[in-house]
């Protein structure tokens, strides 16, 4: 009887977990928008233009934290995975407050090169964006089934999770390598 009467309570709570998973995740989406299509940067007397290459040194720690939560998981390392996931969420957290503050303050930085490099410059982006959508909300879900102790349905998200995110995570870190690589030297 208790089984019964507890898969409605957690139908209700998963509902509204993704409902709020939903609703964090497009008001990310719709400021990124805003930010990049809208706004175009121009907050005075602000320069974070180092901010850059912090935020790729973070997209480098989340992907080296992924590949190390991923070994441990798989040596059975359980506490370690748990510790090296929420640094790597933290991490990729503290990416995004980055990214969106370079963007509100200086805008779009546009690729300067042309040729076949700028046409891979221009592949490797488009594929980071759009990848890079669904890894807020897979990555809440699989802390969600994590903590829910939902381990089945853990591995099935994170199955997807862990090679978008660790592709967007070292694609980021390409990008603003062939991004620096294009722009002229500072004198």
């Amino acid at each position: 009887m208790s089984n019964v009467a507890q898969a409605p309570a957690s139908r209700v709570t998963d509902r509204t977990f993704y409902v709020f998973t939903g609703v964090v995740s497009a008001a990310a989406l719709a400021l990124l928008g805003w930010l990049l299509l809208i706004r175009h940067g121009g907050a005075v007397g602000v320069d974070l233009r180092f901010m850059p290459a912090v935020n790729a040194s973070l997209n480098a720690l989340s992907a080296s934290l992924l590949v190390a939560g991923w070994v441990a998981i798989k040596r059975g390392a359980r506490r370690v995975h748990q510790y090296l996931m929420v640094s790597t969420f933290a991490s990729s957290s503290l990416f995004l407050a980055g990214y969106l503050a370079y963007h509100y303050v200086h805008g779009d930085t546009k690729y300067a090169g042309d040729g076949l490099m700028r046409t891979v410059y221009l592949a490797v982006l488009a594929s980071h964006v759009l990848l890079s959508v669904p890894v807020l909300p897979l990555a809440m879900v699989a802390f969600y089934f994590a903590w829910r102790q939902d381990f089945r349905r853990h591995r099935k998200v994170t199955k997807w999770l862990a090679p978008v995110w660790l592709y967007v995570s070292v694609t980021g870190v390409l990008v603003f390598f062939l991004l620096r690589g294009s722009l002229p030297a500072s004198p």
